[in-house]
């Protein structure tokens, strides 16, 4: 797989304009696993958003502290590694923000019951 991938870099690296060379090189730029998973992770915040139409007793108060707890503790670790990586932490943010958002609505709705 690797050697595919090297390959497919190696044909983009030619298509890839000037004003873009110093994000495509970065060390967390498309180039590396650095961009690539958080990139994947917003398919979380997808689902997040996708739940708010989901009736609050339906939710999972443990999901939602889980993704909220992780969120909140990967957005301080991507500020503090070498290189930053702002992809992973504005992905984290929102992952926070969704699960947050999220046991709002379940402390409103037991509060109710």
């Amino acid at each position: 797989m690797s050697l595919i991938y090297r390959n497919v870099i190696r044909i983009a690296d030619k298509f890839v304009p000037a004003s873009l060379q110093s994000t495509w090189n970065h060390p967390a730029g498309p180039k590396t696993i650095f961009f690539w998973a958080p990139t994947m992770k917003w398919c979380l915040v997808i689902a997040g958003i996708g739940d708010m139409a989901r009736p609050a007793e339906k939710l999972s108060l443990t999901q939602s502290t889980a993704l909220a707890a992780t969120g909140i503790i990967w957005s301080r670790y991507s500020l503090v590694i070498t290189p930053k990586n702002y992809n992973l932490f504005c992905v984290n943010l929102f992952v926070a923000a969704t699960g947050l958002y999220q046991l709002g609505r379940i402390y409103n709705y037991r509060k109710k019951v």
